[in-house]
């Protein structure tokens, strides 16, 4: 069953997975309100988007902001002639030792990662209530959600906090038929990989390219994820199929982590 005419906003739209559930949803049939801090990347996808027929409307916010959070859900709303989905994929990596984590980075990452998530089921939850009809809300977790690594410890927390957030929500929500769910990647040929190899180098002193290969090499289906691997179990849980599921944070990774 598909997702015709459904209206779906995307945070972080503007690059790498964003875009790539962005593009997925829309070549199944939805409209999409991207959300993103960079104009430029946010009118180079609805360009993609527009190509493929769909209707496209942007809006640029920092989701760490609430303010900014509901104001990109009523544009989403004004401009689309409703809302349906929401998909809170928001996010910043961080490789640092926990020895070394700074004040200043715990309040970042977890302002984005954490509040911007919590952000955009609330601001979801209270428009599809408002709207009285029922919703899909899905978040952006990851392998990190369910083991902590070494070198991303504070990284791995903000995804066990959206975890808890995904569970909680959805036991608060589904009285009015929000479900709410996550998607949990693995190792992604984006630009975030590329920096967190960079940092790796950095601070291990490995050369570039050996920490990827190294998470790579660990995966069961021997490749590396892409953005559409990912965005085909989002437009699952976006989807009517999906229904009876909520609350669940689903390892999408090709073989790393086993739950």
């Amino acid at each position: 069953m598909s997702i015709e005419n459904k209206v779906a906003l995307v945070t972080g739209a503007g690059q790498g997975i964003g875009r790539g559930i962005a593009l997925r949803l829309a070549k199944d049939g939805a409209n999409l309100a991207l959300v993103d801090v960079k104009a430029d990347k946010l009118a180079e996808v609805a360009k993609e988007i527009e190509a493929l027929g769909r209707r496209v409307t942007t809006f640029v916010a920092d989701v760490g902001k609430r303010a900014e959070v509901y104001a990109a859900i009523d544009h989403a709303e004004k401009a689309l002639g409703g809302f349906d989905i929401i998909v809170n994929n928001a996010g910043i990596a961080q490789v640092q030792p926990i020895s070394d984590v700074t004040e200043e980075e715990v309040e970042r990452i977890y302002r984005i990662n954490v509040q911007g998530t919590l952000w955009g089921i609330q601001a979801a939850a209270k428009k599809f209530i408002e709207r009285k009809q029922k919703g899909k809300i899905i978040n952006a977790c990851s392998i990190a959600g369910h083991d902590g690594f070494a070198m991303l410890g504070i990284y791995s927390s903000t995804k066990f906090a959206v975890r808890a957030l995904t569970q909680a929500s959805a036991k608060e929500y589904a009285s009015h038929g929000i479900t709410v769910n996550a998607y949990c990647p693995g190792i992604v040929g984006t630009t975030m990989w590329e920096e967190i190899d960079a940092r790796f180098a950095e601070i291990t002193g490995s050369k570039k390219g050996e920490t990827y290969k190294k998470f790579v090499d660990g995966i069961a289906l021997g490749r590396a994820q892409t953005p559409e691997d990912v965005a085909a179990l989002v437009s699952y849980l976006a989807g009517p199929d999906s229904d009876y599921i909520t609350g669940q944070s689903i390892l999408t990774d090709g073989g790393i982590v086993y739950r």
